[in-house]
Formats: structure tokens, C-alpha cells, sequence
């Protein structure tokens, strides 16, 4: 018997300015079509890259405007980037919009990797991982009702705690958006998800099998059971012939076809182990989530 899987999507990030009067139809689209999530990228700036300067809208921001606006879907960030804020005001952040959203929140974390808009906004870029590490306990045990004291080379902490407390009846989920090694070690011992973008998996069923091994095998190293690690992974979907909207992934073959035949696709990456799937959709909008509808059905 094939195994369950979340189908989500991802709304646009820079492939064109979308108001927020779209943003609320392309929401309620995909709640009133049967998916499960939806989700947002957490960049600033998008510059030397050989185009223009671009960038989305603010993250947090946003998510809370479209938890109040949806009513069953989840939502989080794809994936917050932790260095953008200090890792107690993330988490407090976070339990605002989990409280918005009545508890649908996913908090979807990582260390960032564009430079650009590091120094465009003035955050510090270098030992990223390592203040991730140190971010990243703070934040996990923040929403997870600790209350914190932490002194290291990057934060300094006294008696942190989230008031008001979650109304929520099971713990906000902990999603990490990383391959690297270092991170992955720091993370798998707690995290309640782990997710992969399209490029890093070749947006086939076979690269993602090949790093949900991987996962697997480092979850283990460090006495997780690997069970207890949901496997999310992002895929490129052309939703209709597509005017390029997808310029950061000119290389990547988007999953293509009837409706039907892109549903049995991403079964196909279930069947490689992924608990979910995030549509990556080229192009994206209203049009596009409602077309593709029937890829949630089981």
C-alpha cells in the first residue's frame, strides 16, 4: 500500500511583484483545493546574479497576514533563515503566527547562503553554521516552553521565556532545510522534519532516495531514531507552459505532464521516502493551483 503524503505549495518569491490581494486568492486556492500546506521563502534581497535587483515581501510578515486569512492549511517559512534575527525574537515570532494560524504553524529553519543580501541589510555572513548551531537550541527549546538563559560568542541571554504560552495541543513541528553535514548533526538529534530543495536532489525520486539515505545514516550517528524524522522535499513543477519564471533553476528539468501523470510523479517520490512534497510551481499563480488539484487526491 503506497504510503500517505502531504502535497503543499510554494507562493512566489521574486519570479514577479504579486500584491497581496493575490497572495489571499492563491491561499484560499489552495486550501479550497485540498492542499495541505503553504509556504514562504525568507529572503531580503536577490542582487549579482546578472539581473536585476529583486526581492519578495518580509517573511514573518506575510505568514501571519495569511494565517489570519486561511483556516486549515499549514504554513511556516521554507526556510527561515536564522541569522536575520536574534533566535529568541525568531521564536517568539514564530508563536505569534502559531497562534494566529490556531496552531498550524510549521517553523521551517536554516542557516541562510546568499551573501548579497547579508551585506546588503548589514547582518553578519561569516561562521554561519556556527551561529546557527548556537541559534537553533535557543529557538527549538524557546517554542518548545523552556525558558533560557545562554551566554556564548554570538548571544547573551538571561531568563528567555515565550508569554503568553502556546494554546496549541501538540508541539510546534521543527523543520530544518539543510544537506550540510554539520548542521544535519546538530539538528537530527531534535528535529521533528527534514527538507530538501529540488536542485539538491536532481528533482528526481532517485537523488532524493540518495539523500533521505544520507539523513537516515547521520540520524542514526547521532542516536536518533531515524523514524522519528519526517522527510519533506521540495519539486519543480511545470505547471503550464512556463515563461521562465524559475531563473534560479535553468538547469533543472521540471516534473511535467497530464495532471495524472505529475500526481503519480510525486507518489513516485513517496515511494523514495518523503512524508511531503512542496510544489515548486513554474509559473505561479491562482490559475496554476486550481489546475492542479487532482494531485491530492490519493
Amino acid at each position: 500500500m503506497r504510503r500517505p503524503l502531504r502535497i503543499g505549495v510554494q507562493l512566489p518569491e521574486v519570479e514577479r511583484v504579486v500584491r497581496w490581494p493575490e497572495y489571499i486568492a492563491m491561499a484560499r486556492a489552495a486550501e479550497e483545493s485540498g492542499f495541505d500546506s503553504i509556504w514562504l521563502g525568507d529572503h531580503l534581497l536577490y542582487r549579482g546574479d546578472g539581473l536585476p535587483d529583486r526581492a519578495p515581501w518580509e517573511a514573518w510578515t506575510l505568514l501571519a497576514a495569511l494565517a489570519a486569512v486561511t483556516e486549515r492549511v499549514a504554513l511556516g517559512p521554507l526556510v527561515a533563515c536564522a541569522g536575520f534575527h536574534p533566535p529568541a525574537l525568531i521564536a517568539k515570532m514564530a508563536s505569534t503566527v502559531d497562534e494566529v494560524s490556531g496552531g498550524r504553524f510549521v517553523l521551517g529553519l536554516g542557516a541562510g547562503w546568499n551573501r548579497a543580501e547579508f551585506e546588503a541589510f548589514g547582518i553578519p555572513f561569516d561562521r554561519r553554521v556556527s551561529r546557527f548551531e548556537s541559534s537553533y537550541h535557543i529557538i527549538r527549546s524557546l517554542v518548545r516552553g523552556g525558558r533560557i538563559s545562554a551566554s556564548d560568542e554570538f548571544v547573551s541571554m538571561h531568563e528567555a521565556v515565550l508569554l503568553p504560552t502556546s494554546a496549541r495541543l501538540t508541539p510546534m513541528p521543527v523543520m530544518v532545510g539543510s544537506n550540510g553535514a554539520r548542521v544535519l548533526r546538530a539538528t537530527l538529534p531534535t528535529a521533528d522534519i527534514w527538507n530538501t530543495w529540488f536542485t539538491e536532489c536532481g528533482n528526481t525520486p532517485e537523488g532524493f532516495a540518495t539523500l533521505n539515505d544520507r539523513v537516515t545514516s547521520i540520524a542514526e550517528a547521532v542516536g536518533r531514531p531515524a523514524g522519528e524524522v519526517e522527510r519533506s522535499v521540495c519539486v519543480l513543477v511545470a505547471s503550464r507552459p512556463s515563461a521562465g519564471g524559475r531563473t534560479n533553476a535553468p538547469e533543472t528539468s521540471p516534473v511535467t505532464g497530464t495532471v495524472e501523470q505529475i500526481r503519480r510523479r510525486l507518489h513516485e517520490f513517496a515511494d523514495a521516502g518523503a512524508d511531503e512534497v512542496i510544489m515548486v510551481l513554474d509559473p505561479i499563480d491562482e490559475q496554476a493551483i486550481r489546475a492542479l488539484a487532482e494531485v491530492t487526491l490519493i
